[in-house]
């Protein structure tokens, strides 16, 4: 009976170290940015200037393009466009999963945009800096000193995988980074690879991937850590969420279980 005792103890002793060191290295793996010491409270840790580049219009583009001059009639005219109504991608940052609509002018496969009076303006290539300079010189031809402002209507951003609410996300602001849609998905769920994220991007007809390691402070300084138009955040699930859907896992947990309550057994009758 002491014997059984000693090995019941034991079998519980390595049961415990397994589990306590399984959770030293889940911890590692769920921490962001761990390698950004835990001393910096009274200096900040300095990291490479990343430069931002604002994303360039390209063709299927919806742009909300606000004219106002000194005549209220003319305004009432010149913002017929902004009226026209295109579905994008279900999901949006207000209700992820359903079907959204969104107003705007709509670029055509030239990279031009129709604009009331003014007429045709290519946009493609541009940023929405540029887009407004350019129709602002247009519009001057027709009225003095117009107020012109262009922003994209359909800035959308993609995060699928092991994130709280998997949706296309309409953003009003161009300037996202891959934490911002992180943030708006609800951030990765316990089983997410925070050291795999994977971002695929369409650029010029081709797919660019690359991978985030958020695990490390170096994803600040990444040339993609900015998003684009259009662009989808796949997070992976990990081995434990794999593991945990797995039937044949599960029944070999059951039938070790078995042998160990077993082999317990034994020994208590020895």
């Amino acid at each position: 009976m002491r014997r059984f005792s000693q090995t019941y103890l034991l079998i519980i002793f390595v049961s415990g170290l397994v589990l306590a060191m399984s959770s030293c290295t889940m911890n590692k793996k769920i921490t962001y940015f761990k390698d950004i010491p835990d001393s910096l409270y009274l200096a900040a840790l300095q990291l490479p200037s990343l430069q931002y580049s604002d994303p360039a219009i390209q063709p299927n583009d919806l742009l909300q393009v606000s004219i106002l001059t000194l005549d209220p009639q003319v305004n009432t005219l010149l913002a017929v466009g902004n009226n026209s109504t295109y579905s994008v991608q279900p999901g949006s940052s207000n209700s992820p999963g359903s079907p959204t609509a969104v107003t705007g002018f709509l670029v055509d496969r030239e990279g031009m945009i129709e604009l009331p009076i003014v007429g045709k303006v290519k946009v493609s290539g541009l940023s929405t800096s540029i887009a407004r300079d350019s129709i602002h010189a247009r519009v001057a031809l027709y009225y003095n000193n117009p107020v012109i402002n262009v922003r994209f209507a359909n800035f959308s951003i993609t995060v699928l995988g092991e994130v709280a609410r998997p949706a296309t996300y309409i953003v009003p602001n161009e300037k996202v980074s891959i934490l911002d849609a992180i943030g708006m998905a609800g951030d990765l769920t316990i089983y997410g690879r925070r050291e795999n994220i994977l971002l695929v991007r369409d650029s010029l007809g081709q797919k660019q991937t690359i991978r985030f390691n958020l695990n490390s402070a170096e994803t600040f300084v990444s040339p993609y850590f900015y998003l684009r138009q259009g662009d989808m955040v796949y997070v992976e699930p990990n081995k434990s969420k794999i593991a945990s859907t797995d039937a044949v896992r599960t029944r070999n947990i059951s039938l070790i279980a078995t042998g160990l309550s077993l082999l317990i057994v034994i020994i208590s009758r020895l």
